[in-house]
């Protein structure tokens, strides 16, 4: 009981020390008069405080939020600022290649002028020359050689005169790869063979005899290996991981040509693209090879 009282007395003298006032005068120096005077208590004094502590702190918060300032912070750049500023290095990026673009068209024509540069060479600009689908590649010595010296021996085969328009009588083609047909022939849509999922880098095998006459690279089916046959075949395997054979090798069937792969645009997995093409016409491969 007497230690709940002293604990009462003690919070009423808390109370009452924080509440008490003080008086605080200013008086004049020469005639001692009070000029100015006014009554303070500690609790007043902190409420004081704290009250302007808050408004320096929203004061300065507002300034930060309504002036340019706030640019100088990390991390807070107005979007404005940073919309222009990506729109300033996009310009700058087409400027530059505005620029290159327009110093390879001047040396070009600078070369035709002099004479210095053949003008069907001009094929450098992407965006400004165009580009001819019909463009005729110019043969090599060595290719023309080689053509010569196949049309030399096609010139006697006896078999273009067998009136079956597409002669398979006594020919067994070769399955090109193991693996289950994903797509089928369909000429309607420029589908002209079959596309065969197979596991990555299994062997691809001629389906005849023949002679490789095309081997190559294209952006969309990546590795191609075409394989010219003497009864008027041509079969062509695309996408393929690595090509085995060069131009001019002669190859026998069921031999080793290329490896499954996922090149080219058109690819979405590793498969084996097979087309057969018979003078110059598009066959379905299903109708010759049981896949």
């Amino acid at each position: 009981m007497a230690l709940k009282k002293k604990k009462q007395k003690n919070t009423k003298s808390f109370w009452h020390r924080i509440r008490f006032k003080y008086k605080l005068s200013f008086f004049n120096e020469t005639t001692l008069e009070e000029v100015w005077s006014f009554r303070l208590s500690q609790l007043s004094a902190f409420s004081s405080l704290a009250v302007f502590a808050l408004v320096l702190i929203a004061v300065t918060a507002l300034i930060i939020i309504k002036t340019p300032i706030r640019n100088y912070l990390p991390g807070y750049l107005d979007i404005e600022v940073r919309k222009e500023i990506m729109q300033n290095a996009l310009r700058a990026d087409s400027l530059e290649r505005m620029i290159a673009v327009q110093s390879l068209y001047l040396k070009n024509v600078v070369g035709i002028l002099t004479g210095t540069t053949p003008i069907d060479s001009i094929r450098e600009i992407d965006s400004l020359a165009h580009v001819n689908a019909d463009y005729d590649i110019p043969r090599s010595k060595n290719e023309s050689n080689f053509v010569k010296a196949f049309e030399d021996d096609e010139k006697y085969n006896l078999a273009v005169l067998n009136p079956n328009p597409v002669p398979t009588d006594g020919i067994f083609f070769y399955k090109p790869v193991n693996g289950i047909v994903s797509s089928h022939y369909e000429a309607d849509i420029r589908h002209f063979g079959v596309d065969i999922a197979a596991s990555p880098k299994e062997s691809v095998l001629s389906t005849l005899d023949g002679t490789v006459v095309f081997t190559g690279y294209d952006p969309n089916y990546g590795n191609v290996i075409q394989i010219q046959h003497k009864n008027g075949f041509l079969s062509i395997y695309k996408h393929n991981e690595l090509l085995l054979k060069e131009i001019g090798d002669h190859v026998v069937a069921g031999e080793a040509i290329a490896l499954v792969g996922n090149t080219g645009k058109l690819s979405t997995g590793p498969h084996l693209h097979f087309e057969l093409w018979y003078k110059g016409s598009p066959v379905n491969p299903e109708d010759y090879i049981a896949f």
